[in-house]
C-alpha cells in the first residue's frame, strides 16, 4: 500500500487525510496537538511536526510516496522547496503568494511532479479552464467564488476555514486580471458588484488575485478575471480596517514592544471567524467561458453550490478544496499524471481522462458541478 504524508491537519488537511486513508497508508502531521487528536480519532496515524524545522521536515517525508501540502501560505514556498529537494512528488493547497515556477527547474532536475494550487479556486477552476482551452478558442473566462457561513452573524457575517492571515491576504494583495489581452492591476476589494445566485441569494463580488498561474499559462485568452464573493456590505468595513493599517505587516512600537498590526488583527479575528460546533457553511462558484468551438460560437457555465455534509460534519470548503487535491493525488500515485516539474492545475485538466476522473471523483463525494452549454 502506497504511503502518503499530509502536512497540516487543519479543517482541510483533516478532510483530506480521512478521504485518502480509505485507500492509502496515511500519516497526518501538525504542530497543533488538538488538530492531531481530531485526526487520530478517525484511526489515522499522526505525528507532531514543526514545518519551520526544515531538517525535521525532510526527515519526516523520506519514507513516503507522496506529500500533500496544507500548510499556511507564508510557509508554502519553503515547504515545497524542501519536498522537491527530497525528491518527493507533491500535491499542494498552501496557495503561497510567490511564483511557483521559480521551483520548476529544481523539480525537473529532481524528476518530481508537483501540482500546486490544487484546491477549489484556484484549483478546480483551473482544471475546468485547462480542459476547455484545449478544445475551444476562449475569448472570456470569469470565475466568481466564495465560502460563507449559512448563518449571517454580526459583526462580520463571515467565518474562515483557512488561516486568518491567509484570508486577510485576499483583502490586501493587488488583484490582477486580463482585459483585451493586457494585464490590469487593481487594488483588492475594487469594482464591487451585486450578483444573485439561485441558492445562495444576492452576494457581493470584488476583485481578488485569484488568476495566479493562469496569467502566465493562458496567454491566448484575452479576457480573464476572478472575483471573490461575500455577503453584501463586507467591502466597506474591510476597506476601513485596511486603510487604518490593521492589515499592515510593518512593525509598530507599542509600549516599547515591536508588533505587526496584522498579527494582532489575526489574533482578534480568529475567534470571531471560527465556526461554532454544528455551524454550517457553503461554497458557491460560477465559471463562465465564452468563445468559439468547432467554428461556432459557444459558451459554458459551471455552477457549484455545496454545503457542509451534515452526516459527517465535514465543511463544504474542506470538501470542495480537499477533494480536488485528493483526486489529483490519486492521479499522481496511479501514474495517470506524471508530468515533471511544477504543474498548476490547468495542466492536469488538459487531458480528458484526468478531467473526467476529477469530476467523477468529486461527484461521488457529493460535490457536483452543474454544466450548461449554449
Amino acid at each position: 500500500m502506497k504511503k502518503i504524508i499530509v502536512l497540516g491537519s487543519g479543517l482541510v488537511g483533516k478532510a483530506m487525510a480521512i478521504d485518502l486513508a480509505k485507500q492509502f497508508d496515511v500519516t497526518a502531521t501538525d504542530i497543533n496537538d488538538q488538530a492531531l487528536a481530531e485526526v487520530d480519532s478517525h484511526g489515522i496515524k499522526t505525528r507532531y511536526l514543526d514545518f519551520a524545522n526544515l531538517q525535521a521536515l525532510q526527515t519526516a517525508i523520506e519514507p513516503f510516496d507522496l506529500v500533500i501540502g496544507a500548510v499556511p501560505g507564508f510557509m508554502g514556498l519553503q515547504t515545497a522547496r524542501t519536498v522537491i529537494e527530497a525528491k518527493k512528488n507533491m500535491v499542494d493547497i498552501s496557495f503561497f503568494p510567490e511564483d511557483p515556477f521559480q521551483l520548476d527547474a529544481l523539480a525537473k532536475k529532481n524528476d518530481v511532479t508537483v501540482i500546486t494550487d490544487c484546491g477549489v479556486a484556484p484549483g478546480m477552476g483551473n482544471i475546468i479552464l485547462g480542459y476547455h482551452n484545449k478544445r475551444m478558442k476562449i475569448d472570456t473566462y470569469e470565475c466568481l467564488v466564495g465560502g460563507l457561513p449559512v448563518l449571517r452573524e454580526w459583526p462580520y457575517e463571515y467565518k474562515a476555514v483557512f488561516s486568518p492571515i491567509d484570508v486577510i491576504e485576499e483583502y490586501i494583495r493587488p488583484a490582477r486580471y486580463v482585459q483585451n489581452g493586457a494585464l490590469v492591476v487593481r487594488e483588492a476589494l475594487s469594482d464591487p458588484e451585486l450578483i444573485h445566485f439561485e441558492k445562495a441569494g444576492t452576494l457581493e463580488s470584488w476583485n481578488s488575485d485569484g488568476l495566479r498561474s493562469l496569467i502566465k499559462t493562458m496567454p491566448n485568452i484575452p479576457n480573464m478575471i476572478e472575483k471573490t464573493l461575500r455577503y453584501p456590505g463586507c467591502i466597506e468595513y474591510l476597506r476601513v480596517l485596511r486603510e487604518t493599517g490593521f492589515f499592515s505587516y510593518e512593525e509598530l512600537e507599542v509600549k516599547g514592544m515591536k508588533v505587526r498590526p496584522i498579527d494582532i488583527t489575526a489574533k482578534l479575528l480568529f475567534p470571531k471567524w471560527k465556526l461554532k460546533p454544528g455551524e454550517e457553511e457553503f461554497t458557491v462558484m460560477r465559471i463562465r467561458m465564452v468563445g468559439e468551438e468547432n467554428g461556432q460560437p459557444a459558451s459554458y457555465e459551471y455552477n457549484l453550490y455545496d454545503r457542509t455534509d451534515q452526516a459527517t460534519g465535514t465543511l463544504s470548503m474542506a470538501r470542495t478544496t480537499g477533494y480536488t487535491c485528493t483526486a489529483a493525488a490519486h492521479l499522481v500515485l496511479n501514474g495517470q499524471y506524471s508530468r515533471k516539474g511544477i504543474s498548476p492545475p490547468e495542466f492536469l485538466g488538459e487531458d480528458e481522462a484526468n478531467f473526467l476522473f476529477v469530476m467523477q471523483y468529486l461527484k461521488a463525494r457529493g460535490v457536483t458541478y452543474h454544466v450548461k452549454r449554449s
